[in-house]
C-alpha cells in the first residue's frame, strides 16, 4: 500500500490496467495447453517482477529525493543559510525542485549576512557613541543585568569589566558597603514607565570620595517594547566641593566682616555720643583701635578682590624689570606697624648685586606682604621674623621664617589651598583663608615661579617663593606654549 501511494496518478492507472489485463489473460489461459500455459505464466511473472522492480526503484528514488529535500529544509531551519543540495543523482522533477531550493538558500544567506552586518554596524555605532560620551553610561536589561558600560562609568565606580559586566547592578555597593542603586532602581520599577520617560529618576551617590549625580531612564525598541534602562553618571565632585567652599567662604567672610564692623560701629557711636566725656588719650586709643580694624577690613576686601581677579582666566598681569631688593625693603617697612603690637622684630638678609627681574611690582608686593602678615599672625610675642633673598642663577629665592609653633606635614600639603586655615590650640587666627592661595596664584600662574613651605610641628616655619630671571621666564613661556600647541 505504501508503494502504491508513492506512485503518480498516471502510473497508478497503468498498474490498475495491467492488473485487470492479467486477470483476463489468466482466465483465457484455461483454454490453452498445459505447456503453453506454463510458458505464459512464466512470461507474465517475469513481466510483473520487472514492472515491480521499476516501480520500487521509482518509489525509492522519490523517497530519497524527498528525504534530501527534507534534510535541506532542516539545515535552513537551524540557520545554515547557503546550504546546497547536489542535484547530480536526482530525478528530473527533483532537479528543478533542488535548483529552486538552492536559489532560495543563496538568497537567505545573502539576506542573513546583510542583516547581521547591518545589526553589527548599528551595534558598533551605538557602542562607539556610548564609549565616547563624557559621562558614565550603564545599559541594563529588564532583569537588571549590566549589558554595556563605558570607560567613564568604570572609572567613576572604580570597577573593571569582570566586576560589573553581566552582573546585577542592584548588587553594586559604595564605599560604605551600602547598595548604591538598589533602592532607587526599585523606586524606578514601581513608577509608571510613562512618567519615567518624561522625567528620569535623579539622585546622588558617593563612590571613592566622588559625588555622582545619577539619572535612570527607560529604554525601548522601535516597536515600543520596554527592554531595560540606562543609568547615566555625572561626576559632580568639583561642583560639590565648590558649593562647600563657597558656603565656607561666605561663612568665613561674614564672620570676619562682622567683627571689624561691630568694633567700628561701637567705638564710632561711643565717640560720637560721649566723646566730650573722654580725655585726649582715651580718644586717641579709640581712634587707634578703629584704625586697626579699618586696616584689617581693608586687607580682607583686598584679598577678596584679588581672589576674584586672579581666578579670572583672561587676566593678564603686566610685568616690568624691577629691583627685588627695593621691593623687599618697602614691604618690610610697611609691615613694622603690624609687628609692633606683638613686639616682633625683623631680620633681613639680601644678597648683594641681585639682577633685576620681570615682575608685576604690586602683585609681588602683595604676595610678600601676605607671607609676612601670615608669619606675624602665627608668631609669639617678642620673636623675630627672618626674611632672606638669594640668587641661584635662574631664580631669585625669597623666604620668610617665623618662630611659631610649626605646621604638620599633612597641613603643609593644604596651606596654599583656598579658604584653608591652620588652627592650633594656641591660636585661632582670623582671616578669609585666601592669603596664601593668592600668593600661589600670583607666583605660579602669573609669574611662572614656585612657592614652597618648610616646617615641623613645634619648630620654625618657612614660607617662600622663587621668581625666574628674564631669560628663564622666556624659556618657561616657550615650554608652556609648546604644551598648549
Amino acid at each position: 500500500m505504501r508503494i502504491f501511494n508513492g506512485l503518480t496518478g498516471q502510473r497508478r492507472l497503468v498498474l490498475i490496467g495491467m492488473f485487470f489485463s492479467t486477470i483476463l489473460i489468466l482466465i483465457a489461459i484455461g483454454d490453452v495447453s498445459s505447456v503453453t500455459k506454463l510458458s505464459l505464466i512464466v512470461a507474465f511473472l517475469i513481466c510483473w517482477v520487472s514492472i515491480g522492480a521499476i516501480i520500487l526503484i521509482n518509489v525509492i528514488s522519490a523517497t530519497r529525493d524527498m528525504n534530501t529535500l527534507y534534510n535541506g529544509v532542516k539545515q535552513l531551519s537551524v540557520g545554515k543559510f547557503g546550504y546546497k543540495i547536489d542535484p547530480k543523482y536526482a530525478r528530473k522533477e527533483s532537479k528543478e525542485l533542488y535548483k529552486a531550493f538552492n536559489e532560495m538558500s543563496d538568497k537567505l544567506k545573502m539576506y542573513s549576512e546583510s542583516s547581521i552586518e547591518s545589526i553589527m554596524l548599528e551595534r558598533n555605532k551605538f557602542e562607539a557613541i556610548l564609549m565616547s560620551i563624557a559621562n558614565g553610561v550603564i545599559v541594563c536589561d529588564n532583569t537588571d543585568t549590566v549589558q554595556l558600560v563605558n570607560e567613564f562609568a568604570k572609572q567613576m565606580l572604580d570597577v573593571n569589566d569582570d566586576e560589573i559586566l553581566k552582573t546585577n547592578i542592584q548588587q553594586y555597593c559604595d564605599n560604605n558597603g551600602i547598595d548604591a542603586f538598589k533602592e532607587k532602581i526599585e523606586e524606578f520599577k514601581n513608577t509608571p514607565i510613562a512618567d519615567m520617560s518624561d522625567k528620569p529618576l535623579e539622585f546622588n551617590i558617593e563612590v571613592s570620595e566622588k559625588v555622582l549625580k545619577t539619572l535612570i531612564s527607560p529604554m525601548f525598541l522601535q516597536s515600543g517594547d520596554y527592554v531595560g534602562y540606562i543609568i547615566v553618571l555625572i561626576d559632580m565632585t568639583k561642583e560639590a566641593e565648590m558649593n562647600k567652599l563657597r558656603s565656607q567662604f561666605v561663612s568665613n567672610v561674614s564672620h570676619e566682616l562682622r567683627t571689624p564692623v561691630t568694633v567700628l560701629r561701637t567705638y564710632s557711636d561711643t565717640l560720637a555720643n560721649m566723646g566730650d566725656e573722654f580725655d585726649y588719650e582715651t580718644q586717641k586709643e579709640f581712634l587707634g583701635i578703629m584704625n586697626k580694624e579699618i586696616i584689617r577690613l581693608h586687607d580682607m576686601v583686598n584679598d577678596i578682590l584679588d581672589f576674584s581677579r586672579y581666578e579670572a582666566g583672561n587676566l593678564k598681569i603686566e610685568k616690568e624689570m624691577n629691583d627685588i631688593s627695593r621691593l623687599v625693603q618697602e614691604v618690610v617697612s610697611r609691615s613694622k606697624v603690624l609687628a609692633k603690637e606683638k613686639q616682633i622684630k625683623f631680620s633681613v638678609s639680601i644678597e648683594p648685586d641681585l639682577p633685576q627681574i620681570p615682575i608685576n611690582y604690586d602683585s609681588i608686593s602683595r604676595a610678600l606682604m601676605n607671607l609676612i602678615t601670615n608669619a606675624i599672625k602665627y608668631s609669639d610675642e617678642n620673636t623675630t621674623i627672618s626674611i632672606k633673598v638669594s640668587f641661584d642663577g635662574d631664580y631669585i629665592n625669597l623666604s620668610v621664617t617665623d618662630q611659631g609653633t610649626g605646621i604638620s606635614e599633612e597641613n603643609q600639603k593644604k596651606v596654599f589651598d583656598r579658604f584653608f586655615r591652620v588652627e592650633t590650640s594656641a591660636h585661632t587666627v582670623k582671616g578669609t583663608g585666601l592669603g596664601l592661595h593668592l600668593v600661589k596664584i600670583s607666583i605660579e600662574k602669573h609669574h611662572l615661579g614656585q612657592v614652597f613651605v618648610q616646617s615641623k610641628l613645634g619648630e620654625d616655619s618657612t614660607f617662600g617663593f622663587k621668581l625666574p630671571t628674564k631669560e628663564k621666564l622666556a624659556e618657561l613661556e616657550d615650554e608652556l606654549l609648546d604644551k598648549v600647541n
